[in-house]
């Protein structure tokens, strides 16, 4: 099954999509889906409402597309997690895993428009597998510990102001990230145990049509696994929050690829999480 929320920006309202692709409206069992949904077993509650065929078929014609949660309290996100995309910014792979904070106003829906900041000559695209926190995740000590914290996984389009980031970033990576628009995220959530391995999903992305990034998850340098146990030593991880886990390589920081540009259209795919779309317009 696929979590989504469908709706005027701000009237989002919750559904859930069966395995046969029928839409059912979720409204019976939470008024969304954000961190008290999940903290409260409500992936197993949507479960057991699909199962007695108790949620009423929804009609979703032309209703936007949302991010598949609402509010989450942190985006935390990793940097330099894939050992190419390191090699093509010039940087060696980490030895601990680099992490970074965008402002949670910046997850927008999977085909909002992305907004190049004004001034801007440097604003890149960043396909990456997003994890979504279900159960909090504190001083966790096994991988195994780690993944049942996890509710499930998205795509996430991390997009950066390369200036921001690294010119005059006064040292850390934030100014570059958390631009309005600079997380779209979706279409859809999908429960983790309905995932399979996290560590081999393929994660694409175009830019106009073009293929930029083409690569698969188990190219981390640290695994999802991993990174919500180290997370989970140097802060208290809640239900809802959301971590980026890092891009492949084929950007254009690697000075391969030409920078966005207002008009431009980026699309980002991950094996079974679906396929997300935007164009480029001006802050």
């Amino acid at each position: 099954m696929e979590l989504l929320r469908l709706g005027a920006i701000g009237e989002e309202r919750p559904y859930v999509r069966s395995t046969d692709g029928t839409v059912y409206d979720l409204s019976s069992v939470t008024a969304d889906i954000d961190g008290g949904f999940l903290a409260s077993d409500g992936i197993g509650r949507t479960r057991a409402a699909l199962d007695a065929g108790s949620l009423p078929v929804a009609s979703t014609d032309g209703l936007r597309v949302g991010a598949p949660i609402a509010k989450p309290g942190a985006v935390v996100c990793i940097g330099l997690n894939y050992a190419a995309h390191a090699a093509e910014s010039g940087a060696e792979p980490p030895k601990n895993p680099v992490v970074f904070y965008k402002h949670p106003n910046t997850v927008v829906g999977p085909h909002d428009d992305v907004l190049v900041p004004r001034g801007s000559t440097k604003t890149d695209w960043e396909v990456e597998l997003a994890v979504v926190i279900g159960k909090t995740a504190r001083y966790l000590s096994s991988d195994e510990e780690a993944l049942a914290c996890v509710a499930g996984y998205a795509v996430s389009n991390d997009v950066s102001e390369r200036a921001l980031q690294l010119e005059v970033s006064g040292g850390q990576w934030s100014k570059g990230k958390a631009c309005e628009t600079f997380n779209p995220l979706g279409p859809v959530l999908v429960p983790a145990d309905e995932v399979g391995d996290p560590q081999n999903l393929d994660l694409k992305s175009w830019v106009n049509g073009e293929v930029r990034q083409d690569s698969n998850t188990r190219d981390m340098i640290f695994s999802v696994a991993a990174l919500i146990r180290d997370l989970s030593q140097y802060m208290t991880l809640d239900p809802g929050d959301l971590v980026n886990t890092g891009t492949p390589e084929g950007v254009a920081l690697s000075g391969r690829f030409p920078y966005l540009s207002p008009g431009d259209v980026v699309e980002c795919e991950i094996q079974g999480l679906g396929r997300q779309k935007q164009a480029l317009g001006k802050a």
